[in-house]
Parts: structure tokens; sequence; C-alpha cells
């Protein structure tokens, strides 16, 4: 189920004083985060409760979501209506509420009494309106659905019987347990996410995005097909920064999409090409999606740990990529981008040290130092002010500062809400029992197999992500399916991996994949083509889980000898299987031919593990090899009686 309404169209424009407390309230929503994700409160010596905290995230959160989101999309858009200020003031009280009492409260936060029962109401029912504001009606109803399960349990049959729980048990619990709104969803998005955020927003502020875009002109703009694959290296470096699919394609397809037309690509290809570029942002390192984050609190391990075991999956999700969009542009004949209109290396390097150094502050604080993720975040947010201030080109301003705070803070709406509701469902899941439930039926209908466990895992994360973003669905379902998976013997991180990939998938997965819509939108294109034509770009993310899941040193696990292996393989299967999906070598390929190609790759893809797997190896590169050289002999076949022909036609 696809939002009501999006992108700038939900938010109002605002004068006068409600725009000053608009502002204020974002404003204080952003700082308040990049405190504590700084760990200032801990520099300070301040202890109190993390809850206490997320009380006031939640409260600010709120606040700002009803003064600047429109209740539909009919609605006034330079004012506040009485009902929204109501909204506002009920969020302040929900929040202030735990800030103040929660020290209190703490130790009997299994005693019911009526102002946890009404506030703990209150807060659900304003989660849920701010969902559906932000988000659409697809991730209340499917909150609803689990909160009513959690009452009425009782009722159903089988193994989804449960005894149910109380309204007022299931108000107070959904509000102040860290199983709830309190949990782990809404901590990382409050400690985690928003430095990442406020740092996506302070390189857009020096300049940032301009630099990405060179960059990418000047490393791919001149080959052939270069308009696509400048897509698909910007898209994926924005997506580094942002971390949402749709809001990247909305920003970078603005630009990319009319430059592939223009260059020639058709317009559902162009689409498609931007898509899935920038849903791959959120599973390349080194700043992922939020699921990502997710993991790491999870699996209880370092981020740049996660980040790590993502880089070959997500380079052999951009290899299929460009293979298949540079045959397509040999296909079309597509020619790389006119050198006048491509940037010089040298100016785009002497401006672009600035934003390479916060890039490398951010991978050795993650990865070397293994800060915190929201330290480490917060720290390349420092190191990007700091160098920005170096030139004038990418000086900003104080207006510039302010902007990139204030919209830091608007971004961040979004994901706090999801985050909220998230809590909301991993405690009815919780309160209910269904997790224990619903490991045992997938179990059941898998007979213990853990391959056929993946798929039907698979097949849900697409259905349940409808519409849904993919934080969401990874937490769903590492709550519902994840122990399971590792109980039939998957490596803990690669179960994890394989859900945030799934549910990502949702993204360029007809017939409901937001991603896919924004950008046939931005192309004018047709929304099926361009939906099957993303599907057929990102295939690699079909497969490649399915491989990680089960050998795990594609995900730097194992001896380096044995990575090393399995990476140069499953790379020159990707190449294969792109070949088979664009259908073309060096001419159109057949059906047949296609077959074989894609076949091939299929059996090079899983690492040479055991004796089975070493002869499907070298079966598919026998395959792929002797392919490639029959087609390149028949194309020298057919050039030569040219090349010999008298060229004045005599």
């Amino acid at each position: 189920m696809a939002d009501d309404f999006t992108g700038a169209t939900k938010f109002r424009s605002l004068t006068g004083p409600a725009k000053a407390l608009e502002r204020s309230v974002l404003f204080a929503l952003t700082l308040v985060g990049a405190a504590w994700a700084g760990e200032l409160h801990i520099f300070f010596g301040l202890a109190f409760f993390k809850e206490q905290y997320l009380g006031l995230f939640v409260g600010l959160t709120l606040a700002a979501v009803f003064i600047s989101v429109k209740a539909t999309r009919e609605s006034g858009t330079d004012r506040v209506p009485w009902y929204d200020w109501l909204f506002a003031l009920g969020a302040a009280i929900v929040g202030g509420y735990l800030v103040v009492l929660y020290p209190t409260i703490a130790y009997q936060l299994g005693v019911l009494t009526p102002d946890k029962v009404w506030l703990g109401a209150l807060a659900i029912l304003l989660v849920l309106e701010a969902t559906r504001r932000l988000v659409g009606w697809s991730l209340v109803i499917l909150a609803g659905a689990f909160i009513l399960y959690a009452r009425f349990a009782y009722l159903l049959p089988g193994l989804l019987y449960a005894k149910g729980s109380s309204w007022e048990r299931i108000a107070s619990y959904l509000y102040m347990d860290a199983s709830g709104l309190l949990g782990l969803p809404l901590s990382v998005a409050a400690s985690i996410v928003i430095a990442f955020i406020l740092f996506g927003q302070a390189l857009y502020a020096v300049g940032g995005d301009k630099f990405l875009t060179d960059l990418a002109l000047v490393a791919m703009g001149r080959f052939r097909g270069g308009s696509a694959k400048v897509a698909i290296v910007s898209s994926s470096l924005f997506g580094t920064v942002s971390g949402s699919a749709v809001s990247n394609v909305v920003v970078d397809g603005a630009i990319t999409i009319p430059m592939m037309k223009r260059s020639g690509y058709p317009g559902h290809l162009a689409a498609a090409v931007e898509a899935v570029a920038s849903t791959g942002g959120q599973i390349m390192p080194p700043v992922m999606g939020v699921a990502a984050f997710l993991i790491a609190e999870f699996l209880n391990i370092p981020y740049g740990e996660v980040a790590l075991a993502a880089v070959i999956p997500a380079l052999l999700y951009y290899l299929a990529l460009f293979v298949q969009v540079d045959l397509e542009a040999a296909k079309h004949g597509l020619v790389g981008l006119p050198r006048k209109d491509l940037p010089r290396l040298r100016p785009v390097m002497r401006r672009g040290w600035v934003f390479i150094v916060p890039l490398l502050v951010l991978v050795y604080t993650l990865m070397i130092a293994v800060w915190e993720a929201g330290k480490a975040g917060m720290a390349a947010v420092i190191a990007t002010f700091f160098v920005g201030v170096f030139w004038k080109e990418t000086r900003p301003s104080f207006a510039g500062v302010l902007k990139a705070v204030e919209e830091a803070g608007r971004t961040l709406l979004d994901i706090a809400v999801i985050s909220a509701v998230a809590g909301f469902v991993i405690g009815a899941i919780h309160l209910s029992g269904l997790g224990f439930k619903m490991s045992l039926i997938l179990t059941t209908l898998a007979g213990g197999n853990a391959l056929l466990l993946l798929i039907l895992t698979a097949i849900v994360c697409i259905i349940l992500g409808m519409g849904m973003p993919t934080a969401v669905i990874y937490i769903m379902l590492a709550v519902l399916v994840g122990p399971t998976l590792v109980q039939l013997g998957v490596n803990p991180l690669g179960a994890h991996l394989f859900l945030l990939y799934f549910g990502m998938l949702s993204m360029i997965t007809p017939p409901v994949c937001l991603a896919t819509y924004a950008a046939a939108s931005l192309a004018r294109s047709d929304f099926w083509k361009t939906g099957w034509a993303g599907m057929r770009l990102g295939v690699v993310a079909y497969v490649v889980p399915f491989i990680f899941a089960f050998h795990p040193t594609l995900l730097l696990k194992g001896a380096p000898t044995e990575i090393i292996v399995a990476v140069v393989t499953a790379a020159i299967g990707v190449f294969f299987m792109g070949i088979g999906l664009a259908g073309f070598l060096f001419r159109p390929l057949g059906w047949s031919a296609r077959a074989t190609t894609t076949l091939a790759g299929l059996m090079l893809i899983p690492p040479p593990s055991t004796g089975l797997w070493l002869t499907a190896n070298l079966a598919g590169l026998a395959v792929g090899v002797a392919f490639i050289l029959w087609e390149w002999n028949m194309a020298a076949a057919r050039q030569a009686p040219v090349a010999d022909a008298d060229p004045s036609g005599r």
C-alpha cells in the first residue's frame, strides 16, 4: 500500500510565530540528538536513564510532526489547525512524563496506574497518527494488526492461540517498556541515525553533493553509456549518505534520469537504473541504511564489522548493474558524454579533499578505532565543518549551517516515527508470544530445511515490504525468523544481512515498489516496464543472499585464500549473468545463448567450498569462457568480409 502523499506535499509552509516554533523544535531535535550521539552527557559526567532521553526525543519528534506535517493532502499549508496544536501539546506531555518521572517509576513498570495507562494510550494514538501522515496507512494497519493480535489472540485457533492481554496492560507496556516504544529501533534512530543524517546535511552544506556528481562524471562520463554509469556512481555515493532509496531517487534522479534519456537510454531503463542504484545505497558501506545499524545492535557487534561484511555483496550488486548498463549501451550504440561537458579531474580533486577527509575520519573511527557508530558519525560532522572553512567555495554561511541543522531534524522525522511504530510491533510480538509461534509455523512449513526456510522468508519479506520501509521489515523478520535461521545452521550475520537484502528488495520489486514508483514518475515511463527492468538490473540481490547465508566467505569470514577465490569466482559469475540478462555481447543474443551464460554465472557464484561446488565452478567457468570465445570468433568472422571489401566500392 503506497503512501497517501509524499515529499514536499506533506509539509506545511508556515510563516510568523508558527514558523519560528517549527524551526525551534527541529533545531532542538537535531541538537539534542547530536549531543547524545556525541556522548556529551558522558563527557560532562551527567547521569540519567537512556529512557529519559528517548522520552525527550519522542516528545520533540511528535511535536515537530504535528506542527510541520499536514493531516491530509488537501489540508492548508499556511497555518497549524487547532487540533494539531492539541496533538503537539499531547506529544510534549507524553515525552515530558518520561523525562521527569521515569527515574521514580523505573522499578515499578509492571504496576498499572491510571497515568501510565492513559498516557500510554495517548502515545499509541499520537505515534500511529504521525505514522499515517508521514508514511501512509500501510504501516498503521500493520502495527494495528499486531496490537489487536496481542489483545484478541485468544479468539484464534491452533498455533496462533494465545492468552491475550488487557488494553491497560498493552497501553502501559508499549509506552514504557524497553521492548516497546523505548526499545531498540528508537534507540538506534535517536543515538546513531541522527549523527549520519546530520553528516549528510553537513556535506550538502559545504557543497558535497556537487563534488560527488563531478567525481562520478570524471570517473565514468567518457565511457560508453557514461550517463548511466555516472548515475550508478553518484547514486551509490549519495545513498551512503542518505540511506533512503526514495529520497535518493528524488534528489539524484532529477539530474541523472534526464541525462540518461538525452544520451539515448529508453525512459524505463533510465528510471530502472536510478531506482536500483539508489536502493543499493542501503547496502553500500561505509554508511549503510538504518537496518544495518540495527543489525549491529541485534547481534551486539561493532557496526564496522557489519559494514566490512557487507562490502563484497554490495560490490557484486553494483558490478552486475555496471555490466548490464555497459552492454545496454553497446546494444543501443550509445557513446560517452562529450569531453567538453565533463569537469576536469584536477580542479575536482583540488576541491574534493574537503570531502574526502571527513569520509576518512568516518572510516577510521568506525573500522579501526571501533568507536560507537553515533560518536563516529559526529566526528565526521565536526571534520566536515572544520575542513569546509578552508576554501571559499566550500565555506558554509551561518545561514547554511542553520539550514543543515533544520533539514537534519526534518529528515529525521520519518525515521524516528517509523522506529517508534516498529517498537510497538516488537512490543506486541513479545506480549503475545507471536515470535516463537511464527518461528514454529515457518519451521514446520519448511520441514526443518534451512534453504526452504530462506525461500519462505524471502517471499514474506517482499510481500510484507510492499510500501513499507526496509527497517520495519528487517525488524519484524529479525524477531520472528532470525533466531530460527541461526538454529538451522545459517551464519548469524549472514542471516541478518539476508533479511536486510530482501527487505530492501521490496523497493524495486513490483507490484508495490516505492523507489521504482519515484523513478518512473521522474522519467515519465511505464511503471511495469520500469519495474521488470529494475528486477533484472538488481538480480544479484535476489541471488547472492542465498549464497552468503551458507557461505560466509563472501562476508569476508574465513582464510584469506578461500576469500580471494570466492570473490574472484563470484565476480566472474556475476559478469556472465550480466551478459545473459542484458542479452548482448558482441551481438544480440538469442534466448538459448542468454540462458547458457546465465546458468554458467549461477554455477560460479557459490564459493568452491566442497567438491560439488568446485565442480560446479569449473563447469560454469568452462561454459562461460567457451561461449565468449565462440561469440568473439563469430564477431570476427562477421567483420572480416567488411574489412576485406574495397573501400571505394569497385
